[in-house]
């Protein structure tokens, strides 16, 4: 297991936001986290990343108590994407993915002596090499986004963490960005842990669902599985139905409208 969240328990004043979560992630899975907001889906990535320390239980990356390790020691070992980020006034796009090489090269080295070769390829595999000295500012959201994966894969990591990685985006580029990650995963061998918001998507483009609900982990499991008209009224909050694409054999959602979140999976 590339991935190991043992029994975490994690809260902010005056709120438990995990309390017991179990998850295990083998080397080259795509698995997306669903839920409501505030269920601790992003919470979960920055406890996986490191930059979170839970209050109970422990996270292993590679068999490492990530809590342990030092920041950079963990930016080694996996790559977070965060939902967004303001473009810094001026910088390029080549000076933005350089920023990924933190962990490897250091706060200075990073930014001395223009792309190395994980530099040259991480632009490469997501096709913005074209675009390197272009300012990030000067982009479209789906660019950008691009650019940021960029960034991420600079870390030359085996693990992705993806923070909506579709945010703000446009229908087209958000099945860009997810068709590009399975596409890297794929051909990089990584191991990716995202969190998405549509239901539909993660079914179509993660090989395994994690659902949380009151802290825990509400089901876990293929696609075709654990994506049923329960888990949209459990985990989701929405009564619907399900179909499957006659093509890819995916599940397809058709929400229909709200109801309590506390009608479904039980807590």
């Amino acid at each position: 297991m590339v991935v190991r969240v043992e029994d975490v328990h994690f809260g902010y004043p005056g709120r438990e936001v995990l309390r017991g979560v179990e998850l295990a992630v083998r080397d080259g899975e795509s698995v997306a986290l669903v839920g409501l907001n505030g269920c601790g889906k992003s919470t979960l990535l920055r406890l996986c990343a490191g930059l979170l320390r839970p209050s109970r239980g422990r996270i292993r990356l590679d068999g490492d108590d990530v809590a342990r390790l030092a920041r950079r020691d963990a930016a080694r070992k996996a790559a977070l994407l965060h939902q967004s980020a303001s473009p810094v006034a001026g910088m390029t796009v080549r000076q933005l993915v350089c920023q990924g090489r933190y962990a490897a090269r250091g706060p200075l080295g990073m930014l001395r002596g223009g792309d190395d070769a994980v530099t040259a390829r991480a632009m490469a595999d997501v096709g913005v090499t074209g675009w390197a000295d272009r300012p990030v500012a000067a982009l479209s959201g789906g660019e950008r986004q691009r650019v940021r994966l960029a960034m991420a894969l600079a870390q030359d990591t085996r693990v992705l963490l993806l923070d909506e990685p579709t945010t703000y985006l446009d229908l087209r580029h958000q099945l860009d960005v997810l068709a590009t990650v399975d596409r890297l995963r794929r051909e990089r061998g990584l191991t990716v842990l995202m969190v998405l918001h549509d239901l539909g998507q993660a079914a179509r483009f993660a090989g395994r669902i994690v659902a949380l609900k009151g802290g825990v982990v509400a089901a876990d499991g293929p696609p075709r599985e654990v994506v049923t008209p329960q888990l949209l009224a459990g985990a989701l909050g929405v009564a619907g139905r399900v179909g499957t694409d006659p093509e890819g054999g995916w599940p397809v959602c058709y929400p229909d409208h709200p109801v309590p979140i506390t009608e479904g999976i039980a807590e």
